[in-house]
Formats: structure tokens, sequence, C-alpha cells
């Protein structure tokens, strides 16, 4: 087992008693003598395990990478286009069958605390990323993740908006939104910026000043800081939200300004919005941002509007748990933070001597990338695939950032496969947070409806269902909402009368994960 399993198995020890505590206090509810949780036994950690991590040089990096099992599909998504055409007879409706399978097809309660704390493979500290985060862990109590993923947010907004990937006609740029998700003053989420914040000073002290900023952010004071002037002006802004609380009930607002701005800010349009008489415009921002929020306060604030509208799932969730306990703190010698330095400003000279610059796969990354795909872009008919829908933008992203830190154009495999495993880790973390959501009950019945009948249906089928008691719009959204989670699909059946829309579940691929 290497060093750094063993921490996120101590770190998966502690969570699991936190929910074993969680358990028996829902269960104390239900009974008349209340059950009195034992808490969980307190032991001093372990000297931190990075420290006894050996640094590989840079070369030995790009050429050889960690064992990876390869996520391998002959079935993908093309059965979506490429299926046999339905059958043109529509077929009856199988209402036994979906009633016996809709029984507690709902998972709440209990059952959230049974899932597994999620683990960061080792690929995720490969290069420059990972030779710092190794290099700052031993010296800090906060947990390596929250030191990388807000990393990666720092950098890639350092970085600039003039590094970006092509997927057809659209760009992503190498802006992230990461929400750090934790137990309040113990999973040491404020700890974690300042040791970013610190070593980024020696890269840049005028970025760190100007550019990063923790006001609380609304429309308006974020296009106030970036709204075109006459003088060229600095297109970065990083969001660093301690208490990403405060901002959850605005973000869930239907009228507000603040939700559809951040989301639009995330894929690198322009910027406008209306304030008084005027209109404050900014030309290609590039918005980068960090959240610190508990669970509960996470649960609490973030409804389903909000995770089905698309700002959920283009952030990066990451569960984080305090890694060690150092009475006395901690911080990284200054020589070690200037040589750490560096290499940061050598790759964001390499970046910056550019005017342009495309990340391209290579052929071995392309091939893996063609392998993992439809997985990525498998989604669930519920609040977590809602907030996980996004995956396949999120790797490209995270694998151009992976190639920049090594001064390269072209990502590798080794790049692609840090990328997957930063992903694996926020995915499981989200599962976390977002599983035991009730879905939306229409949404439910007609996924159920349709797993029963896998020959389709029509939408008249669809509104029997629910014998039409359910209008007419409800079901349309909730059927555009399957679409847009990569679901269902529809196709044209024709027969002797009038040609009908015909709705059926998009085949699962072969190798597709059972979450």
């Amino acid at each position: 087992m290497s060093a750094f399993a063993t921490v996120e198995r101590r770190r998966r020890e502690e969570l699991l008693a936190i929910q074993k505590q969680d358990r028996d206090q829902q269960q104390a509810q239900t009974t008349d003598e209340p059950v009195v949780p034992s808490p969980p036994e307190q032991q001093d950690p372990p000297p931190h395990p990075f420290i006894e991590l050996a640094l590989l040089p840079a070369q030995t990096e790009l050429s050889s990478r960690p064992e990876r099992t390869r996520i391998s599909d002959s079935a993908g998504l093309a059965t979506a286009t490429g299926a046999a055409p339905l059958e043109s007879r529509m077929p009856l409706i199988n209402v036994t069958e979906l009633d016996r399978k809709s029984e507690g097809s709902v998972v709440e309660g209990p059952a959230a605390s049974l899932l597994s704390p999620p683990t960061l493979d080792d690929p995720a500290l490969y290069g420059l990323a990972g030779r710092i985060i190794r290099s700052l862990a031993p010296h800090s109590e906060a947990d390596p993740v929250a030191l990388l993923l807000q990393f990666l947010a720092a950098f890639g907004n350092l970085a600039g908006p003039a590094p970006h990937s092509l997927v057809g006609a659209t760009r992503h740029g190498l802006n992230l939104f990461v929400v750090l998700v934790g137990e309040s003053s113990k999973a040491r989420k404020g700890t974690s910026w300042r040791q970013i914040a610190t070593l980024f000073a020696e890269v840049d002290q005028l970025w760190t000043t100007r550019r990063v900023t923790t006001t609380r952010p609304t429309a308006v004071t974020i296009l106030r800081a970036l709204q075109d002037q006459p003088s060229p002006t600095d297109r970065r802004l990083f969001l660093l939200s301690e208490e990403f609380a405060s901002i959850l009930p605005l973000l869930a607002r239907e009228t507000g300004q603040l939700s559809p701005l951040l989301r639009c800010a995330w894929d690198g349009g322009d910027l406008s919005v209306q304030h008084g008489p005027h209109l404050i415009h900014a030309t290609a921002p590039h918005i980068s941002l960090v959240g610190h929020v508990t669970q509960g306060e996470l649960l609490r604030y973030i409804g389903r509007t909000e995770t089905h509208s698309g700002f959920a799932n283009r952030c990066l969730w990451t569960s984080v748990h305090r890694s060690q306990s150092l009475p006395n703190g901690g911080a990284l010698p200054p020589q070690e933070l200037l040589a750490l330095a560096g290499d940061l400003r050598r790759a964001l000279d390499w970046i910056h001597s550019r005017s342009s610059l495309v990340f391209r796969r290579s052929p071995a990354a392309q091939e893996l990338w063609n392998d993992c795909y439809s997985r990525l872009s498998h989604g669930r008919a519920d609040v977590y695939g809602a907030a996980t829908s996004r995956a396949e933008a999120q790797v490209l992203r995270l694998s151009a950032l992976y190639a920049a830190l090594d001064c390269s154009p072209v990502v590798e495999l080794c790049h692609l496969d840090a990328a997957l495993a930063v992903w694996d880790y926020c995915r499981s973390s989200a599962r976390l947070f977002f599983d035991t959501t009730p879905i939306d009950p229409t949404a439910s019945r007609i996924t159920q409806a349709l797993d029963v009948n896998p020959q389709g249906l029509s939408q008249t089928q669809i509104r029997g269902i629910f014998h039409h008691h359910i209008s007419k719009e409800r079901i349309e959204l909730a059927l555009e909402e399957l679409t847009s989670l990569g679901l269902i699909y529809n196709e044209t059946a024709r027969g002797r009368g009038r040609s009908s829309i015909v709705w059926a579940k998009v085949p699962k691929p072969a190798d597709a994960p059972p979450y």
C-alpha cells in the first residue's frame, strides 16, 4: 500500500465513524429509548506520509506514468443514433412491472452513510502539481486534495484566457470552479488556501493582491471588476468565497443574475448585466471560483432548480478532511518555497510567451479518451446526475492544466490519467453530497416506464402513465431534463396513420459503472 493510500485509508475510517454517529442519532429519533452513540476512539494522527515520498525527476515523470486500469467500452453511446429503428407499432405499457419497480426506488436517509468516502488515486499527483502538493502537505493539517484542487484552480486563473482546448467550435479555457465541502473549522479548508496563496504570492504578487477577491460576489461587483475600459484591462478574476453558504441562496433565486452570470463565466463568453439605467459589459473575462462550505449548508441551500440549471455541474465538488495534527503549525522552508515558485514562473512564462495556445491530445491520449468517453458522458436522472453531467468538459480542462504545467501543448497519456484521477475523486465526492437527494418524481416515473418498455413510448402513452393527471408542460420539462442528461432520446415512428414521436432509454454502455 502506497503512503498516499495510507492517509486516504485513515480518512475513510474517520468519516465512517462520523457516519456511524449520524446513523445512531437517526435511529434514536425513531425509538422509545434514545440511543447514545459512542464517540469514535481518539488517536493521534500518524506522521504525514508525504514526508517519505520520493520526488520523481521531471524527465522520468513525462516518460513513465503510474499504472492505471484502462477504461474500455465497445458499445458507447452510438446506440443513441445507430440503434435499430423503434417499432412503429406502439407497445402496451407494462403497468404491473412498473409499479413493482417503483417501490423503494428512491434512496434516502441512512443509505447515505453506506457510501464509502472517496480516495485520490496516485496519478493525480503527477508532475509539478504532485511535487508541490508533496512538499506542502507535511507542513499543513489541510487535506492534500484541498491543496491540489485549489492549486489547479489558481494556476488556471493565473495562466489567463489564452490557453484553451477546442471541442468543435466550443472553447474551453483553464478556469475551474472548485467547491470544498468539509466539517466547519475541522476540515482546515481555510488553512489549505493560505498555503496555496503563500506560494502564488512568490510567483506573482500583483495577481495575488489585485486579481484575487474575497468580496461577497454579486453580478454587479464581478462585472465592475472586469468591465471594459478605454485602456486594456486584466481579464482575470479569482473569486474566493470562504463562506460559500452565504451566496448559495443568491444562486437559488430564479430571477437572480448571479447564477446565469457565473454559468456564462465558466463557459468563457462575454458578460453583461443591467445595473439601474446602465449596462455593464465585460469582454472575454477569465473567472475562476473556489468556495468553502459544510455539507449541511450545501444540502440546506442548494436546491433542485440550481442543480438542474447547470451551475452545479460546472463545479468540482470536493470532499475534504483534516489530514494530520500539527500542534505548532507548519511552514515550508523558504528555500523550498522559492524553488517551487521558480518552477511555476517558468511554466507561466512559457504560457504567456504564446499569443494563442491550443492543446491537442497525443495518439495514446486520444485512444484512452475514446475508450472512456461513453462512460464520462453517461448520466443519471437525479440530482447527482445533474451535478456531474459535465464530466467530459471537466476532464478536458484538467488534462490541459496538467499539460500546461509540463510546458507541453500536447496532452499526453500521463496528463489524461491525472485528470481522470481528479475527476473520479470529485465524482465520488458529489455522490456523497447528492446521491440521496430524491429525484424529480415525474422524471423518475418516466424512466421506470421506459425501463420496462424498451421498445419506447409515445408522449400520449407517457401521459397515460399518470392517468392524465400531470400536465403536458410538466411532462415535457421532465423529458427535456432526461434528454439533457443523456438518458433518453426520441425517434419518429412511422405507421399506417400519422407519424409519432417515440421516447426510449439510451442503452447503458457495457462497462458503465453501477452508479
